[in-house]
């Protein structure tokens, strides 16, 4: 806590200068209030809290939204990329298809489920989505993991510093829904991904993106090198990056938006 610079000359004040007595009694109405201000504030720093009554532990109510809120606060039925596109085009892109909730098993490739073990999974969350042309199709998922602040901020650290969401061996598996523009999307038709580790919230959050007519990939790339300018593989020709970045993107706001709004309860 902090208070404001005192003013100009007040330093230079000699202790013999009188003060009014009305002055004085103002002067020590707001020491006072400033005092117990400072006491509550510490007092609620002491017992773990916020200081605002009701504020909760962010970090935990993040960690129980796959269960206490409906999924089209998660997974938006129709979600707007404004900007999100190539050369800042616009992207709208509709939902196709909702997995069940369930746990990580057989949901990732063995090495990406070996790199995540230290969080745990508590739940997995999964939607697809295509794009207005109908092109592209795109798994979005978010993993609600076992883990606290300290653990989810190692994992951050050990992503960033080995480079480990760059790795075409840790790809996340698309999800594949049968009936759909998805149908075909599987672990040979993934193009383009991003995996984003919150440290704000016991989540990993990533995104994959594919062609919605099968086709097999040679040269998948990490979204935000698909991104770069100049790049001349299909899928940054094609904006698959910007697929997957620009729908992640959005999925986290929508997260973080729902932990900081009233809960909802699921039906």
């Amino acid at each position: 806590m902090s208070f404001g610079v005192p003013e100009v000359g007040y330093k230079e004040r000699s202790w013999g200068v009188r003060i009014p007595p009305r002055i004085a009694a103002v002067a020590a109405c707001v020491v006072l209030g400033l005092g117990l201000i400072g006491g509550a504030v510490t007092g609620s720093w002491l017992i773990g809290g916020s200081g605002d009554e009701g504020s909760g532990d962010t970090f935990t109510q993040a960690g129980e939204l796959w269960h206490s809120v409906p999924v089209d606060r998660l997974f938006p039925p129709t979600v707007d990329g404004q900007g999100a596109g190539p050369g800042g085009a616009d992207r709208t892109w509709t939902r196709i298809a909702v997995a069940p909730d369930s746990g990580c098993k057989d949901a990732f490739d063995p090495l990406l489920r070996k790199a995540l073990a230290p969080v745990g999974c508590e739940r997995l969350l999964r939607a697809t989505y295509a794009d207005a042309t109908q092109s592209y199709v795109t798994t979005v998922g978010l993993l609600f993991t076992d883990a606290d602040a300290t653990a989810m901020r190692d994992l951050d650290i050990r992503f960033t510093r080995e480079g480990l969401g760059s790795r075409t061996d840790l790809m996340p598996l698309p999800y594949a829904a049968k009936n759909t523009l998805a149908a075909r999307f599987g672990a040979g038709q993934r193009a383009s991904w991003t995996i984003s580790v919150l440290t704000d919230a016991p989540v990993v959050a990533y995104a994959v993106s594919g062609w919605a007519d099968g086709r097999t990939v040679d040269t998948p790339e990490p979204a935000e090198k698909a991104m770069e300018s100049g790049d001349t593989t299909p899928a940054a020709q094609a904006g698959l990056g910007n697929e997957a970045q620009g729908l992640a993107d959005r999925v986290e706001r929508a997260l973080r938006k729902t932990v900081t709004s009233p809960p909802e309860q699921s039906s």
